[in-house]
């Protein structure tokens, strides 16, 4: 039996992962096992789950995460490929719990698959989420093509000027990605320094840039987040092909996307 089975809501949160990872591969941003998704699941949890015994030791989480105590994680697995999650998303991922000192997980559900190495960056990121009262309960991690060849640009890792560059190039970013993109510069890849520069960014925008690396996107569930990091480099893409064609683009001008905050009610 799986974890999955009689439990739709839990069943319906995996389902959304596997149909988003294979938006991932498909559009080339999931190369190999790039890429990672972790969703806290502990709404869906009952009581029997809570009864499941452990199919793996305890590990480390490399963090103690006091706001996280009790919760549960439906997590991409190591070095699995964003494809195969597509297809087996209980094959390739797993189900983790959260022990009570805060700092570590064991695996409970549906095979031993380890979590993915970047585990301690996401539930990071799911300790503030979880402590600033959010109400977001998705991470995503990808490597979107034209995003990442931006984050080559010295003037792009400028703060705010990626930001103001892709809300410009169609009126559907501003609406759909209001916080706009925050910039890491290079961090060594699952790294605690990364983790960390990422919860700072965390506090003003939704979706940050990681040089040289990918993104790392969060919201109420895998879904939305996708969407931000598809609607952002649909202006990445309108940009460069603009540049294809020998040309700078115009872009909004600063009025019109003031009229577009005030229009639709947009965080300033």
């Amino acid at each position: 039996m799986s974890i999955l089975d009689n439990r739709p809501g839990l069943a319906h949160e995996v389902e959304q992962v596997a149909e988003v990872a294979g938006y991932l591969w498909q559009k080339g941003w999931a190369e190999r096992n790039g890429g990672n998704i972790t969703v806290n699941v502990t709404e869906h949890v009952d009581d029997a789950i809570r009864a499941m015994p452990a199919i793996s030791e305890p590990r480390a989480i490399g963090f103690t995460l006091p706001n996280l105590k009790g919760c549960y994680f439906y997590c991409k697995g190591t070095n699995k490929r964003m494809r195969d999650l597509a297809r087996w998303p209980m094959e390739n991922g797993s189900v983790i719990r959260i022990l009570d000192d805060c700092a570590h997980y064991e695996i409970i559900a549906d095979n031993p698959v380890a979590p993915t190495s970047e585990l301690p960056s996401h539930l990071a990121v799911h300790n503030y989420l979880i402590g600033k009262g959010s109400d977001y309960k998705a991470s995503v991690h990808t490597h979107p093509i034209e995003l990442v060849a931006m984050s080559h640009c010295k003037k792009f890792l400028e703060k705010d000027v990626a930001t103001r560059l892709l809300w410009s190039m169609i009126p559907e970013t501003k609406a759909f990605c209001p916080r706009g993109l925050g910039i890491i510069p290079y961090k060594l890849p699952s790294s605690n320094d990364l983790a960390e520069a990422t919860i700072k960014e965390l506090g003003d925008y939704d979706v940050t840039l990681w040089e040289k690396h990918g993104v790392f996107a969060v919201d109420t569930d895998v879904m939305a987040a996708f969407d931000q990091i598809d609607v952002l480099n649909k202006s990445a893409l309108i940009y460069i092909a603009a540049k294809n064609m020998g040309f700078e683009p115009d872009g909004m001008s600063d009025e019109q996307m003031a009229e577009m905050t005030t229009a639709f009610n947009l965080p300033k």
